[in-house]
């Protein structure tokens, strides 16, 4: 049988790969904050994410879409489909285990990362879940970070206890590999057991033979779903163009109780769900809308695809916030909203100057460097 060569990837370019505990524990928001973050020592700096489970369609090329944040955020200047060279498809697994072209997935990880390396200071790449996501196509985070010869910091969710018995089991893997972890990175940390996390996570880490490198508070802010993200996840109607579609909802209410008694909850970054017959509530928050400096409400969803009358829908058409009609009971939609991944975008400007300064001021940028540097 002969064997396939496969090209050696670029090793002279510094890089460092993002990795974590499990799925949404803080990979991407400290990707975006190290990108930024790093760029104050290496001016010229390439992301890539090998391997995306969620992306979008840009140029018939499927993308994932926190290649898309990055780009658009930074300005990186890397060629989009190399900063996503491998988007799994819901048939990805099943044609690769009738295939096992393995050789093939590689070598396109290898050229991508040579060409978003190419004439770059330093290469962020970016994981997808934990270090054994993907092992089914043996392409698992920690096969990927020894593909690209790449140094590991793991992100996990606050706390003590479970983090880090979640690191020692993706240490494990990434050993197996020969990859190297540098470091911890504790994200979603309670501001009031933020000393108390920091210090005994530091020690029980420590025993792992492994440093805590950063402790990134928990901000309500990154986990508040914008309207837009709510449309899409409903596949909602916009009955209005307030401008508004991107405000943050920070409470949710059904509506089920009186006009009387529902005025009481119109406050800024409340998101109402009603069903759509239900007019007097619409009406009822119709007054709230003049002449204040700051929508009264994050926005209101209609359910049941109950579409109000004419009047009410002129009446809609005057609101400062978005008023979306979905197809779904307000149960449905209430637990659709409950249950939704908020994912960072590229229009969500405060988010991203949020997660710049928690980055910059809670985690070790230059202790990071040192490690990485060490035994290069």
């Amino acid at each position: 049988m002969t064997q396939i060569t496969r090209p050696i990837v670029n090793d002279t370019t510094p890089r460092v790969f993002i990795a974590a505990t499990r799925q949404n524990d803080g990979k991407t928001t400290s990707s975006l904050g190290l990108l930024s973050a790093l760029q104050t020592i290496y001016p010229r700096i390439g992301y890539i994410k090998p391997v995306g489970q969620r992306f979008v369609q840009i140029d018939e090329q499927k993308v994932d879409e926190d290649s898309v944040l990055m780009d658009k955020v930074y300005r990186l200047n890397c060629p989009l489909v190399d900063m996503s060279p491998i988007a799994v498809e819901p048939d990805f697994t099943r044609k690769y285990l009738q295939s096992s072209n393995n050789d093939v997935l590689v070598k396109r990880i290898q050229k991508a990362f040579d060409r978003v390396a190419w004439e770059k200071d330093f290469v962020l790449c970016e994981g997808t879940g934990h270090a054994g996501v993907g092992s089914v196509f043996d392409l698992s985070n920690a096969q990927v970070a020894k593909i690209l010869g790449a140094k590991v910091i793991l992100v996990t969710q606050g706390g003590i206890g479970r983090p880090i018995d979640e690191v020692s089991l993706n240490q494990a893997l990434f050993g197996r590999e020969g990859v190297e972890i540098i470091g911890v990175i504790l994200n979603k940390v309670l501001m009031d057991r933020r000393d108390y996390v920091t210090e005994f996570a530091r020690k029980g880490l420590k025993r792992k033979g492994l440093e805590l490198l950063g402790v990134i508070p928990h901000q309500r802010l990154l986990c508040n779903p914008t309207l837009e993200l709510i449309q899409e996840e409903l596949c909602a109607e916009l009955l209005n163009q307030s401008g508004n579609i991107h405000n943050l909802v920070e409470n949710v209410v059904v509506g089920a109780m009186t006009t009387r008694n529902v005025r009481g909850f119109f406050q800024p970054g409340v998101l109402i769900i009603t069903p759509g017959d239900r007019e007097d509530i619409v009406i009822a928050a119709s007054p709230f809308t003049e002449d204040m400096p700051h929508p009264p409400l994050a926005g209101i969803v209609l359910t049941g695809d109950l579409r109000p009358s004419k009047p009410v829908l002129e009446l809609i058409q005057s609101m400062p916030f978005p008023v979306l009609l979905a197809r779904e009971e307000s149960y449905q939609v209430a637990s659709k909203v409950h249950d939704l991944t908020v994912k960072t975008r590229p229009d969500d400007t405060q988010k991203i100057m949020l997660i710049r300064d928690m980055v910059a001021k809670h985690v070790d940028v230059n202790r990071i460097i040192t490690l990485l540097n060490q035994n290069a």
